[in-house]
This record gives C-alpha cells, sequence and structure tokens, in this order.
C-alpha cells in the first residue's frame, strides 16, 4: 500500500543570521502543495502522514476539508500557524480530531451543526450553539459539548466552588438549584473526566439509616441485645470514637430495625449478626417477659384480651359515683389472631382479669413486678409486641386549678314603736289598760316579753319608759314598761376564695375533698328490751363530707384540648337545731366541657337576692303620717349572694412540668409560713416552732425549672372580662381571701 506523504517545508536558510526563516510567499506555496496532496489520498482512500510544521491555520483547514469532505466557516478573527507531525500515516478519520487538537493549543475550537463547522476563538465557543447532552457524554476528542447533569445527593451550587477550577477558563460551569442540577460547557474528554469526579463526590453521606426487615424475631427485643453488643469502643483518650458509633432503633409496626453509622464496615457487621439471629423460634412457641415502664400491667393485659377475643374489657367497674364510668359489655368480633371467638373464654378465664389465654396465646400480668409473661409463638409474639409498645408510654398529666368565689351580703332593719298604759290594773275600781304589742314572744322585741326581763331585749337601740311595776294575774309581777322604741340595721358581708388544685393522669379521675364529716340520723328506734335504767334506744348515723368537693376527669384531645368532665360542690351546715335534723346548704355544678390547654372558663355562676319587708301596725293608725309610726313595727331584709367558679386546665408533659408546679405551690406554703411565724419574744422563743426548707425543696433546686404561668388567683382579668357582681357594699373578691 502506497502512502501520500504531505510536507509543508516552506523555509529558507540565511547564512547570514545562521537560521531558518520564512520568506513572503511561503503562505502560497504551502496551499499549492496542500491542494496537490491531498487529491490522491481521497481518491485513494489511503492513511496520510501529516506533517505541518508553523503552517497557516488557514492552509491546514484547507487540507483538512479535502480530505474530510467537511465543510468549514472560518472567524476572519482566527491567526495563527499550527505544528502537527507524524511519523507514521494515520487513518482519514483522525485526520478531523487531530485538527480539533491542534486548535485548542491554539486558543481555537470548532462548532459542529448543520453540516458545518464553524472555526471560532474559544472565548466565543458557548454562545455558537453545539451539542447538549443529558447523563453520559457520548462523544470524545476535543469537541465542544454543553452537558446537564442531576445531582443525588450533593449541593449543585456547592460543588460548583469545587469544578470550576477544573473548567477550561474560557468554558462556563453553572448550578441550577430548584432542580439541583449542573450545566458545564466545555471539551468532551474533559467533561468525561470530570463526571468521574461527580460520580465519585455525589454518593450518599455517611450515617443514612439502613432497614433491616425481619422475618422470624422482634425487632424491640433485638434491639435490646444489640444495642448491648455493638457499644462504641472509646478511643485512646478514653472517649467513644464517632466513627465506630452505631445507632440502632425499632420499628414495631414493620417488625424492621434502622441502623445508622458512620462507618459502612460497622454497618455491614451488623447487619451479619441481625442475620445471624433473625432465625425461627421453637415449634412449641416462647415464653417472653415485657417490664412495663408506664402503663399498668392488669389493664393492659384486659385490653390485649379483648383485642383477642373481640370481646369487651372485661374490667370490674370502678367505685365511686358521677364520673366513674359504668362498664360496657363486649360485642363478639373478629380478633388480631382472625380467629373467631369462642364462648366458653370468659368461664375459663380467671375472675380477676389479669391473665388469659386464647389463638395459641396465653398473656399472664404480673402485678408485683409491673410486668407481662406472654407465652406465644413469635409471629403472634411479634404483633402483641408492636400494640405493647404503643400502650406503653408515658401518659400526659393535666394540672386543674379551680377557683371558686362566694360574696354574700346580709342587710336588715327594724324600726318600730310600741307603747302600753297598765297603771290601773291593781285598782279594784273599773280601770281602762291598752298599747301595742308587736314581735311575737321570744324575739327580742316584744314589749310584754321585755316586761318580764329587760335583759330579753335584742340588739340594737333600746329606748323605754318604766313606770314602777304591776301586776299582771299569769306573769306575776313585771316591770310597767310604759314605752319602747326599738332601732336595729345590720350588714353583714362574706367573702369566700377557695382555690383548689388536682394533679392527674390523662383519662383519670381526681377527686378533692375539704371540709367537715358531718353525722346525719338516718333512723331510732327502741329495741323492746327492758333494762334496769329502762328501755334502750338505737340511732342510726350516716356520716357525709359538708364543704368542698371537686372531682375532675380530663382527657386530653389529639390537637391538645382538654375534655373536662367536672362535679363541683360547696355546702356547708346552716342550722343543727331543727328537731328534724341538721339543715346544709349545698351547690352544685356537674358539666362537661372542652377547654384549650391554659385557659380559664367560667363554669357557672348564682346570683341570689331576697328582699323580705314587713311591717306591723295597728289599723287605720298606722296608716297616718309621722303620728302612724307611733303604731306600727317596720321591718326590711335582703340576702344576696353571689356564687363563681372558674376552671383552668393545664396540660404537663414529663416530669420538668410536674416539678415546676410543685416548687411553685411550695414556695407559696413557705412564703405563708414565714409571714405568719410569730414575733420572737423578748425574753424567750420557742425553738421548736415547725418550719419548711428554703423556698425550694433540696431535691429540686439543684436543677433550674422551666418557668410556671402565674396561680389563676393571681392572674389579672383578661381584657375586656367582668369581674363578678358584688352586692352593694361589699368589697369584690381579690387574692387575699382564704384559700
Amino acid at each position: 500500500m502506497t502512502t501520500t506523504t504531505i510536507l509543508a517545508s516552506c523555509f529558507c536558510f540565511t547564512p547570514q543570521r545562521g537560521t531558518w526563516r520564512r520568506p513572503a510567499f511561503a503562505a502560497l506555496l504551502c496551499a499549492l502543495l496542500f491542494a496537490f496532496a491531498a487529491l490522491p489520498v481521497r481518491a485513494a482512500d489511503e492513511p496520510v502522514t501529516l506533517n505541518f510544521v508553523n503552517a497557516d491555520v488557514d492552509a491546514v483547514i484547507r487540507a483538512v476539508a479535502e480530505i474530510t469532505g467537511k465543510s468549514f466557516v472560518v472567524d476572519p478573527r482566527v491567526k495563527g500557524t499550527i505544528n502537527i507531525i507524524s511519523t507514521r500515516p494515520v487513518p482519514r478519520s483522525l485526520v478531523y480530531p487531530t485538527l480539533l487538537s491542534a486548535l485548542r493549543l491554539q486558543g481555537l475550537t470548532a462548532i459542529e451543526g448543520d453540516g458545518i463547522v464553524k472555526i471560532v476563538p474559544e472565548a466565543d465557543a458557548k454562545l455558537q450553539g453545539g451539542a447538549v447532552t443529558r447523563g453520559a457524554v457520548g462523544a470524545g476528542g476535543d469537541r465542544l459539548v454543553t452537558q446537564v447533569l442531576t445531582l443525588k445527593y450533593e449541593s449543585a451550587a456547592q460543588l460548583v466552588n469545587v469544578l470550576r477550577p477544573l473548567i477550561t477558563p474560557n468554558n462556563t460551569i453553572a448550578a441550577y438549584p430548584n432542580g439541583n442540577a449542573l450545566i458545564i460547557t466545555d471539551y468532551a474528554d474533559n467533561l468525561k473526566r470530570i463526571n468521574r469526579i461527580i460520580a465519585s463526590l455525589d454518593q450518599a453521606p455517611a450515617g443514612e439509616p439502613v432497614l433491616i426487615a425481619l422475618k422470624h424475631a422482634s425487632a424491640v427485643d433485638l434491639v435490646t441485645l444489640l444495642n448491648r453488643l455493638v457499644e462504641s469502643p472509646a478511643a485512646a483518650g478514653g472517649a467513644a470514637d464517632a466513627q465506630q458509633r452505631v445507632a440502632l432503633f425499632a420499628d414495631g409496626r414493620s417488625n424492621s430495625i434502622l441502623v445508622r453509622s458512620d462507618n459502612p464496615g460497622r454497618i455491614a457487621r451488623v447487619r451479619q449478626l441481625i442475620e445471624q439471629l433473625d432465625t425461627p423460634g421453637r415449634a412449641g412457641g416462647n415464653i417472653f417477659i415485657l417490664y412495663l415502664k408506664n402503663a399498668e400491667a392488669a389493664r393492659v393485659a384486659q385490653t390485649l384480651r379483648a383485642l383477642l377475643t373481640g370481646g369487651g374489657d372485661a374490667a370490674s367497674a370502678p367505685t365511686g359515683t358521677g364520673l366513674s364510668a359504668a362498664p360496657v359489655p363486649g360485642q363478639p368480633g373478629a380478633n388480631l389472631l382472625g380467629a373467631a371467638t369462642a364462648p366458653a373464654l370468659a368461664s375459663a378465664s380467671p375472675p380477676s382479669g389479669q391473665g388469659f389465654s386464647h389463638g395459641g396465646a396465653t398473656i399472664q400480668a404480673d402485678i408485683a413486678n409491673n410486668a407481662l409473661i406472654i407465652a406465644a409463638p413469635e409471629p403472634v409474639y411479634n404483633n402483641l409486641r408492636a400494640v405493647i409498645e404503643k400502650l406503653d408510654v408515658r401518659r400526659a398529666q393535666v394540672y386543674v386549678e379551680a377557683l371558686i368565689v362566694e360574696v354574700a351580703a346580709d342587710r336588715a332593719a327594724e324600726l318600730g314603736v310600741q307603747w302600753q298604759v297598765l297603771g290601773g290594773i291593781n285598782k279594784d275600781s273599773p280601770q281602762g289598760f291598752g298599747g301595742t304589742n308587736f314581735g311575737a314572744r321570744g324575739s327580742g322585741n316584744n314589749i310584754i316579753e321585755g316586761s318580764l326581763n329587760l335583759g330579753s331585749l335584742g340588739q340594737g337601740l333600746n329606748l323605754g319608759v318604766v313606770n314602777g311595776s304591776v301586776t299582771i294575774p299569769g306573769l306575776g309581777l313585771i316591770t310597767n314598761l310604759a314605752l319602747l322604741i326599738r332601732a336595729l340595721e345590720t350588714d353583714s358581708t362574706a367573702n369566700i376564695l377557695s382555690t383548689p388544685t388536682l394533679l392527674t393522669l390523662d383519662n383519670e379521675e381526681a377527686k378533692i375533698v375539704v371540709g367537715q364529716n358531718v353525722p346525719f340520723i338516718t333512723g331510732q328506734y327502741t329495741t323492746g328490751i327492758s333494762s334496769a335504767t329502762g328501755v334502750s334506744p338505737f340511732q342510726t348515723i350516716e356520716r357525709q363530707d359538708v364543704g368542698l368537693t371537686l372531682r375532675v376527669k380530663p382527657q386530653i384531645t389529639e390537637g391538645g384540648s382538654v375534655r373536662l368532665v367536672v362535679y363541683q360542690e360547696v355546702s356547708r351546715v346552716d342550722s343543727t337545731t331543727n328537731p328534724a335534723g341538721i339543715i346544709t346548704n349545698k351547690r352544685s355544678l356537674e358539666s362537661s366541657v372542652l377547654v384549650e390547654d391554659g385557659q380559664v372558663i367560667v363554669l357557672g355562676g348564682l346570683i341570689q337576692d331576697a328582699l323580705t319587708d314587713g311591717t306591723d301596725k295597728v289599723p287605720l293608725a298606722g296608716d297616718v303620717p309621722v303620728v302612724g309610726q307611733l303604731f306600727r313595727y317596720d321591718q326590711r331584709k335582703r340576702v344576696k349572694t353571689n356564687l363563681m367558679i372558674f376552671l383552668k386546665p393545664t396540660v404537663v408533659r414529663g416530669p420538668t412540668g410536674a416539678t415546676a408546679y410543685t416548687n411553685e405551690r411550695y414556695d407559696y406554703l413557705a412564703g405563708e409560713q414565714e409571714r405568719s411565724r410569730p414575733q420572737q419574744r423578748f425574753f424567750w422563743d420557742d425553738p421548736s416552732y415547725p418550719q419548711l426548707y428554703g423556698s425550694t425543696p433540696p431535691a429540686a433546686a439543684a436543677g433550674a425549672q422551666a418557668p410556671v404561668p402565674a396561680p389563676l388567683y393571681m392572674q389579672p382579668p383578661a381584657a375586656g372580662a367582668v369581674p363578678p357582681a358584688a352586692a352593694p357594699g361589699t368589697a369584690a373578691p381579690g387574692p387575699t381571701g382564704p384559700r
């Protein structure tokens, strides 16, 4: 095979200077040589030996166009020389890539499109169009390509700063944050190298969790075991190495384990351990012991029995009245295992409801250790364990503050004139007598009662005229009280402020009673058996609480509100002189309300206003103006009672919240005790006066607590709120009342 050699040696030797120098006509001569030499190559399709030494760019492009058959458009700014030397013939397919490499060294590049190759300066190439690829770069060599790369893990904006030094200065790289993509315009060979760099950088970050599904073992139990086995080894300084730390979490719903570590080798080791431990259990079933942290074992056992058997909760009805829920009989249905309900199960269950067997599973509650003993196949145990984990959670608490304000005002007024003429009663001759007599005997305002005993007159102003004494048949010797004028005005007020507080678990009833346990006679009779002292009587007595009673059952809703079932009672002994028994005054309220966390609501109010206006007078004479006052006795009484009940529930989550409220109450009690301390005597002081610790209990003084909102009785009224109306002449309720 013959080879056509293209030579471009357009130089001459100048002896004077001793160097090779190109004459002025070199360009024309080279162009002719290229044209003549290219004809045999294209005709014979033979390999070509390229030798261009300081050849003009235009001449080289013209020769390559003849060899490859491509059409070139050369930018007028394209100037310079090219050196291409090949000692061996090269195929025609390498001629064009060789030209591209030579142009790149001169700061020039080729833009291909629509059958035309444009030769432009490299700085303007990014604006001239060209191939755009998404994904891997198919072209090679020194072709200019624009590529769009979408990243999976790394940030495109941050990766631009890392890759920019690797891009040709005249080419570009940009980031698109919305799509987390890179847009790069550069040569194909350099883009392939950048793609490999990006692939090595765009990796999943260390510490991403790995999900390992289990087939036989329980994820919750296995995590407890693995946490003991894969504890992080201590480094030389004594601290645990972060690269060796492994975090394990159990997902009871899918019975899977989440593993997270910065060291892939540790993850592989944990995965191997899990696969070795995840083996089928014994055919006869296993026995598992679960120690509960928050829930009660007996209640959880009752719930699981209702779940497995499809029946209702067999727990006995709780004691108490009002808020305590009555037991609901269960309805038959499907159970957790998909088995039908056994009718004989209820009779086979223990009366206490602490254990049962059904569907191949036996569950027994150990109340002493607050644990559940489960004997069941592992698939059944895994399902039960997932349910128990959901039930055995720390329940929130509700701190309930109640404010009971009772304002009472009693006003009474009496004004009357009584007179009598008794001077002629003891004379034998006919004599007249008369007078006015108002009020019942023993009331303290009767003139006859005053005549018998002046000390029996009631309180107030008593003015009279005494004219010796007189004997009245049936009464005896009495004081001749001829005139009695009484005037009395009473004004009594009472302000009762009570602030009972309760802290109880969610869905658990709480009760507080502050008062007296008063005996009430319910019956009496004689035994009918005579004794030396006579017949022995017998009485039956029932004791009842009289005072303040607050019973609350809170329920925290999903949105954070609190549903309250409240029973509030305020009672007191009114009279003990009634022959039928003790008389009590009682005000009670029973309601179900929905309250936002930390909000104050009013549950009820009672305003009672009683007015009594009585007049005793002599007919006709008592109606005469001014003078009629001598023949009448006026009594007027007004009783006004204002009772309001406020409630404020606060959800307490975690031990910190409960401790904070406890410290707040403790500080208040310590301050009140300090203010009520007796003054020190000059000669002695009682060293045994009981006192609390400082303002904070020693156990709680170690850690700082979160701020606690002010108690209900200390909070200012909300904007626009109207305080409870007080009776005329009385003070409004305030925070200084008794607690």
